[in-house]
């Protein structure tokens, strides 16, 4: 994959709220199940490679499944018109990553009501109505990241915490991890904590503030993404600090992340968006088709998450720690 063409794709995939530009999209090819892919935004590289991946599963490729990628644009109103518009054009399925944990639910019983499956992926809806869900548990990421940068501390000093969206599943349940984490070292203290929305450049402002208050005290910094941790890593070179002198770890394995990674400058958590993508359009088709066979190789590299007739409730893709033994194989499979 490269990034020319992730531009290109994820260009022609992004739906507003018009519905000339979503009845264009809707205009599927005789007999292919048409499956939209409601996702909170596309301005991040994860959600660009969750949406990439997603239109290049088999079934896609072949045919067999006319796909659509809507972006939410952060906002859980634009993401209830954009289940309405998809309602009203007839979808077979829909794939969702919601914004907001409670306001999706709405989206949700919508498509229900007209009978369509709903599959949860990436980020977690309070809704029973859900065929499915595909993702990662969040809360071991947050722990995990966490602790990565509790135990470089020692478990001793201050740490400030970057938080996602607040009300989204992940913001939520990566919290509930970094609270485990904290709650073994008493000893450290948090000095700030604020939501920075996944942005590296809102993170990177927070941060500057939080160096101009705070100064040497700061000792880690937990990101509950990759993009917050580059921003922070972005405001303390700026403040001519020297980025080795602080732990810092973030979630997901983006591009820049890894290369961080490399340099020894931070710790990430890879979250593999291509298996949750694949996975949970798998289980869409699965959903209108009932002799489907997955079509995916995501099924074979992860061979603990089972397919099980694509029957489960929820599939749980296994996160991947970025060590530098595996930092180049990761690199190579993004050119």
């Amino acid at each position: 994959m490269t990034f020319r063409k992730l531009t290109t794709t994820v260009s022609a995939l992004v739906i507003g709220l018009s519905l000339a530009a979503a009845s264009t999209a809707a205009s599927a090819k005789d007999g292919a199940i048409k499956i939209g892919a409601a996702v909170y935004g596309l301005n991040a590289e994860f959600m660009q490679l969750w949406a990439d991946a997603a239109e290049n599963h088999p079934a896609v490729k072949s045919g067999l499944v006319d796909l659509t990628v809507f972006d939410g644009r952060y906002d859980a109103l634009v993401q209830q018109d954009q289940f309405e518009t998809m309602i009203t054009q007839g979808y077979d399925a829909i794939v969702f990553v919601p914004i907001d944990i409670d306001a999706g639910a709405t989206a949700v019983e919508l498509a229900h009501e007209a009978g369509i499956p709903v599959v949860g992926s990436n980020t977690m809806v309070n809704s029973k109505l859900l065929t499915a869900y595909v993702g990662s548990d969040d809360v071991q990421a947050g722990y995990m990241e966490a602790k990565s940068v509790l135990d470089k501390m020692d478990c001793k000093g201050s740490v400030v915490v970057l938080e996602g969206p607040i009300g989204q599943s992940a913001q939520i349940q990566r919290g509930e991890g970094n609270k485990k984490a904290l709650a073994e070292c008493p000893d450290v203290s948090v000095l700030e904590q604020q939501t920075a929305n996944w942005s590296r450049a809102e993170a990177q402002s927070l941060m500057e503030n939080w160096i101009t208050s705070h100064g040497s005290e700061i000792k880690g910094v937990i990101a509950q993404n990759d993009e917050m941790a580059l921003g922070a890593i972005e405001a303390i070179k700026s403040a001519g600090l020297n980025v080795k002198d602080f732990a810092i770890a973030g979630v997901d394995g983006v591009t820049d992340a890894l290369h961080a990674v490399k340099e020894g400058n931070m710790d990430s958590i890879l979250q593999d968006g291509a298996a949750q993508a694949q996975g949970a359009i798998d289980v869409a088709i699965k959903a209108v088709k009932p002799d489907y066979k997955p079509m995916s190789e995501i099924w074979k590299q992860y061979p603990e998450m089972t397919w099980e007739d694509g029957k489960k409730s929820e599939y749980n893709v296994p996160w991947t720690p970025v060590t530098l033994q595996n930092v180049d194989a990761l690199l190579a499979k993004r050119k």
